[in-house]
C-alpha cells in the first residue's frame, strides 16, 4: 500500500520517474534565479527566461500529475482533510505514518507551490506584454511562493529526520523505502532527458538570440522604464 506504515528494514524501491525529478530540480533551479534576478534591468532577459520555464514546467507537470507513472499522479497523492489533519498531528508527535510516495502535507504544497507558479509567471508575464497593472500582483505571488518553498524545505528537513529518510536524496535517486509491490517498474528516462534537453535548448536560444523572442520584449520594457525616468527628468531640466 502506498500509505503503508513499514518496518525499519524495508529496502529501498523506485518511486519518482525521472521526469519528476527533473521537473523538480529545474523548477527549483528556474524559480531561485528569476526571483533573483527580479528588478535588474541587466538580468531583465534571464528572468523573463526563467519566468516562461516556471509556466512551462508547472504546466506540464500538471499534465504529468495526469499521465505520469504511479506516485506522480494526483490521483496517487492528493487526500482529504481528515488524512492531512492526521498526518500533520502525527507530526507534531513525532512519530508521522509513512508514505512511499508523497505524504499528505507535501502533496497539498505541491498543488500550492504549482498553481502560484501558473499565476505568478502568467502574470510575470502579462507584466512584460500588458503593461505594469499585473506588477505588483506578480509580485506579490512570487514572495508568497517564496515563503511557501522555504515551509516546504523546512518541513522536508523535519520529515527527513522523523522518518530517518533523506527525502531530497530520494528525489535524486527516485528511490525511497517501500515494499516492492510500492515501486514503479521504470523511471522513464527518455522523457526526463528530452524536459531536461528542451528546457536547456530554449535557454540557449533566449540567451543568444536577445533580439528576438523574449529578448525583444525585455528590451522593449527595458527601454519603457529608461524612457520614462528619462522623460521626468528631461522634463525637470527643461
Amino acid at each position: 500500500m502506498n500509505d503503508s506504515t513499514l518496518p525499519r528494514g524495508a529496502g529501498k524501491v523506485l518511486v519518482w520517474d525521472v521526469p519528476v525529478r527533473v521537473f523538480h530540480w529545474l523548477l527549483a533551479g528556474s524559480f531561485a534565479g528569476a526571483w533573483l534576478t527580479a528588478g535588474h534591468e541587466r538580468w531583465m532577459l534571464l528572468h523573463a527566461t526563467l519566468g516562461c520555464t516556471v509556466l512551462a514546467l508547472a504546466v506540464l507537470r500538471v499534465a504529468w500529475g495526469f499521465l505520469g507513472t504511479r506516485h506522480a499522479r494526483f490521483a496517487a497523492f492528493l487526500r482529504g482533510p481528515g488524512e492531512i489533519v492526521r498526518y500533520l498531528g502525527g507530526l507534531v508527535r513525532g512519530k508521522p505514518r509513512h508514505y512511499v510516495g508523497h505524504n499528505p502535507a507535501g502533496a497539498l504544497a505541491i498543488v500550492a507551490l504549482l498553481a502560484l507558479a501558473v499565476t505568478a509567471a502568467a502574470t510575470g508575464l502579462a507584466t512584460y506584454t500588458l503593461g505594469e497593472a499585473y506588477e505588483d500582483v506578480h509580485e506579490v505571488l512570487a514572495n508568497l511562493m517564496l515563503g511557501l518553498v522555504g515551509l516546504h524545505v523546512a518541513a522536508v528537513v523535519v520529515s527527513s529526520r522523523l522518518h530517518r529518510e533523506n527525502l531530497a536524496a530520494a528525489m535524486v535517486t527516485g528511490r525511497k523505502r517501500g515494499a516492492r509491490a510500492d515501486g514503479i517498474p521504470r523511471g522513464l528516462r527518455l522523457p526526463g532527458v528530452l524536459l531536461l534537453a528542451a528546457v536547456l535548448g530554449f535557454w540557449g536560444w533566449q540567451l543568444t538570440h536577445p533580439s528576438g523572442g523574449l529578448g525583444a520584449i525585455a528590451t522593449a520594457e527595458a527601454h519603457r522604464d529608461h524612457g520614462d525616468d528619462g522623460g521626468h527628468g528631461d522634463d525637470g531640466d527643461d
